[in-house]
């Protein structure tokens, strides 16, 4: 829940082809709020409006399968409102051989000054050979290949573009891997896009999934954050599964051949309601597209351009929560030591705009308090208790449930924030609740009440419901409740956990090299991900909580079927929480609530991507681990593979009591 500042170049027009997992990434931990919310409408302006930027425009390139003139193929962009080409890095036909046996003093391509360096880095991406065929059965044929790569590769680096695109792979592709990995110790600056056909072009029936070829190539490379996908949109579609398994892969470029567009009356091209609704779904996620193939239409490539642009402008827009988390997509969030941690007035805003969870506390008091007077009819003010009051939401809310009633109410508002507390008393004051709200500065474990509650209002929950240590705090609290009437806001919620597939997320956790990243666990809103199998409910907390003596550890193992062949890179965590009668809040998929952005989910991810074969399954263990002085979770994987057991004893992450 802890908003973050990330220094990042995906806030700013990216140039042509550079990886994502370059970026330099700047994680801060809920222990540094104080510097996170002091920018943060800072951020929040200039975030957004760079967002907006990026997001609002489409990135057209021109695919060339043979440039005569470099010049006038770069002059051919602006022409056609185009932004970069992929241009062949020699002659597709020039075949080179290294047998030794001749030696040839022309240069095996053209000259770095045909073009200017500023144009090879922003508006080109370099295309190896078409002919080459890393795992031919011909000795020859495989070395010259090899040493072709290695030599157009070589060439790439020294005129700065930042991408090349190898040719489509075969079925048999381990070769190719190694081949392509072994290039990135020497030329690491460069990204290798993989070209991807979305359907096999000998295998109409759809026998074999070009997913499979590019899953064994990552794997044998071990996801390099440097090497991506070109993906080429074929005649031939496959399922939306399948589609949707390829959106959350690193997918840098859309190949669009000029082949599959059709023509409406007027003569201009188009493309069938499917084929347009799979390049829509891949907008949403920031990929170039670029055009190949002759014209086939009059007006050149700008009709293709503008049509392209139509789609892109004509997509479904944003909703207005969308628009909110939008730039928090796939961010690593370290989550909040609630304990510790004293928000910041700017993060208290944020979070107090939500327009759900509020709306809902307010009707759960509202039941809770009728129900309550049905029983008891007494005629003295019922007694509220807001443990961690925060600038004052929920005792606003407490409040309006009291006056829509008209059963009258006390409440005592607790925090151990001093500064949400000199806000409660000016609100206090401004609001005219001197006869109606109590402020208390304290922390719930040192408060000792005057009188008993009715009625123990709380918002410490976190993204996996217990995470942020509300059953320790509510547990403490709980004896400020009357024992034969006392009702608790939250009644009780429910961690809930599904299998994912991110490449985006692993990149983002890898790229700090270390394994105490991966035992640590994050709130991301997800965006770039696939849930593999449905959620399962992990454990329950309730409250109060009757248990003698009372043990908030809690052990689950759960496993999911997987229907498809995917790959395994972590777990989304949930929570559903009841917070009276049928009033929910919940950010559990199914039965999310909608417009709610308080919370993200929890990521739990895993050291080794796994591989997870159609019909398989994945089998977790998870632990939730109490000591004196902190809270952990543990995790592991048994199937398909057996992983590690991650952040044993907390020596990764925990949350501190």
């Amino acid at each position: 829940r802890a908003l973050t500042l990330r220094a990042t170049p995906a806030f700013f027009p990216k140039k042509s082809g550079t990886a994502s997992s370059k970026r330099t990434c700047c994680l801060v931990s809920a222990a540094h709020i104080e510097l996170q919310t002091a920018a943060l409408h800072l951020f929040r302006h200039l975030i957004f409006e760079e967002w907006e930027a990026m997001t609002d425009s489409l990135r057209v390139g021109r695919y060339f399968s043979c440039v005569p003139n470099a010049q006038q193929a770069i002059e051919s962009l602006s022409r056609n409102e185009m932004y970069f080409a992929v241009l062949p890095l020699s002659h597709p036909r020039a075949r080179r051989e290294f047998d030794g046996k001749t030696s040839r003093d022309e240069p095996f391509t053209r000259s770095d000054l045909a073009l200017p360096s500023n144009v090879w880095t922003s508006n080109v991406i370099g295309a190896l050979s078409p002919w080459i065929n890393l795992d031919s059965r011909k000795h020859k044929v495989r070395v010259d290949s090899e040493k072709t790569v290695k030599q157009e590769i070589a060439w790439a680096q020294h005129i700065s573009c930042p991408a090349v695109i190898a040719p489509t792979p075969g079925r048999n592709c381990t070769n190719y891997a190694r081949c392509l990995y072994s290039q990135f110790a020497g030329y690491g600056n460069t990204s290798i896009y993989v070209h991807m056909p979305m359907v096999w072009s000998d295998d109409p029936e759809q026998l074999t999934d070009p997913w499979e070829t590019w899953n064994k190539i990552r794997m044998l490379s071990e996801h390099h954050p440097s090497l991506s996908v070109a993906l080429e949109i074929t005649s031939d579609l496959p399922s939306d599964e399948t589609v949707e398994q390829w959106a959350c892969e690193p997918v840098k470029i859309l190949i669009i051949p000029t082949s599959i567009f059709l023509t409406n009356s007027t003569g201009f091209p188009v493309l069938s309601k499917k084929h347009q609704a799979v390049i829509r779904t891949f907008f949403s996620y920031h990929v170039d597209v670029c055009v190949s193939g002759r014209p086939r239409h009059e007006g050149d490539l700008l009709v293709y351009t503008q049509y392209l642009q139509h789609l892109f402008a004509t997509r479904p827009s944003l909703s207005e929560s969308e628009r909110f988390e939008q730039p928090y997509w796939d961010f690593l969030q370290v989550p909040l030591q609630p304990l510790a941690d004293n928000l910041e007035s700017q993060t208290y805003e944020v979070f107090e705009k939500d327009p759900v969870k509020y709306v809902n506390y307010e009707e759960a008091v509202f039941l809770a308090l009728q129900d309550m007077h049905a029983v008891h009819a007494q005629k003295e003010p019922y007694v509220v208790m807001v443990v961690g009051a925060g600038r004052g939401p929920l005792v606003r809310a407490s409040l309006r449930a009291s006056e829509r009633c008209g059963i009258p109410i006390f409440v005592y508002a607790l925090d151990k924030n001093p500064n949400a507390v000199v806000t409660l008393r000016n609100m206090r004051i401004t609001e005219n609740w001197q006869d109606r709200v109590e402020v208390v500065h304290s922390d719930m474990r040192d408060f000792n009440p005057p009188v008993k509650a009715d009625i123990l209002v709380s918002e410490l929950l976190g993204s996996f419901g217990d995470n942020e240590l509300s059953p320790e705090c509510l547990d403490g609290a709980q004896r400020f409740l009357n024992p034969e009437r006392g009702v608790s806001i939250p009644v009780s919620y429910t961690s809930w956990i599904a299998p994912i597939s991110s490449s985006k997320l692993h990149q983002e956790v890898k790229a700090y090299n270390d394994v105490k990243h991966f035992e640590t666990t994050y709130v991301v809103k997800m965006h770039s991900h696939k849930v593999l199998s449905a959620a399962q409910a992990c454990w329950t907390f309730v409250h109060p909580n009757k248990d003698t003596p009372i043990d908030n550890t809690r052990q689950s193992s759960h496993t999911f079927p997987v229907d498809r062949s995917s790959c395994l890179h972590g777990f989304a965590g949930y929570f559903d929480a009841k917070l009276y009668a049928d009033v929910h809040i919940s950010i559990y998929p199914e039965t999310f609530s909608t417009g709610m952005f308080s919370w993200f989910p929890l990521f739990f991810p895993i050291r080794s991507p796994m591989y997870v074969p159609a019909g398989s399954k994945v089998e977790l263990h998870l632990s939730r681990c109490v000591a004196d002085k902190k809270v952990w979770y543990e995790w592991s994987v048994s199937e398909p593979s057996v992983g590690p057991i991650n952040n044993v004893n907390g020596r990764s992450f925990s949350i501190g009591l």
